[in-house]
């Protein structure tokens, strides 16, 4: 007699059955149900209600899918049922957030137009990942604690904290950048750091606080006491 794996629904023959049919149940475990939770990619129609999507035991299923993609008008909820899964979820929707969970429980919000890597831990889904080495490209909102390491290029809103490093790359207009307490107290609004004729200038405003040469060697400006020591 058959059961079936907990998170994905696998059909597991029992020993002795499906004599002469076997292979089609293997063909479909293999080529149709693991392909799916591996390298399925799917899309999913969110009406701005409530939707959900299953695991079927034995037979496909929208939410054995590795990667979906959310359609449709947006807003609302997708439920997943409470097996433990990765997914990567791509918000294509109309308009709208759509919040990802195992129903009766609180899930991840995922923004409009947005890719985000979740995991379901049997309970509900939550966040894969709190950790991240390299290239941020686009827009980060919210909080962020702890050590960027890599070049940040789109806008950063919220608060940033952690300790001071050094800064390589194309640096661009660092906005809302206030540290009460980090030697590096730049207290100010408007700092922008610019590159010109093989130099990084400080400026506040229009106004040039410092520079760095690209031997290393800086040079402050007599007004930079004014703005903070960088």
């Amino acid at each position: 007699m058959s059961t079936y794996s907990t998170n994905l629904g696998i059909e597991l023959i029992g020993t002795g059955d499906q004599a002469g049919v076997w292979g089609t149940t293997t063909n479909t475990n293999l080529g149709t149900l693991i392909e799916q939770a591996i390298s399925g990619y799917t899309t999913q129609a969110c009406t701005g209600g409530t939707d959900t999507i299953t695991i079927p035991d034995g037979a496909t299923g929208v939410a054995r899918n590795m990667f979906l993609e959310l359609t449709g008008t947006g807003g609302g909820t997708l439920n997943v049922p409470a097996k433990r899964k990765l997914y990567f979820i791509y918000n294509n929707t109309a308009s709208g957030a759509v919040t990802v969970k195992v129903s009766g429980q609180t899930g991840v919000s995922v923004p409009n137009g947005k890719k985000m890597l979740l995991v379901n831990n049997g309970t509900d889904i939550v966040l894969a990942t709190n950790y991240m080495v390299g290239d941020i490209v686009g827009n980060v909102t919210g909080n962020v604690t702890g050590n960027v390491t890599g070049n940040v290029t789109g806008n950063v809103t919220g608060n940033v904290s952690g300790s001071s490093g050094s800064c390589t790359g194309n640096a661009a207009t660092a906005t809302s950048a206030t540290t009460a307490t980090n030697a590096t107290n730049l207290a100010t609004t408007n700092f922008t750091v610019q590159e010109s004729g093989g130099k990084l200038i400080f400026k506040y405003g229009a106004t040039t606080i410092a520079s760095l040469t690209s031997a290393g060697v800086f040079t402050a400006a007599s007004n930079i006491s004014a703005y903070g020591t960088p």
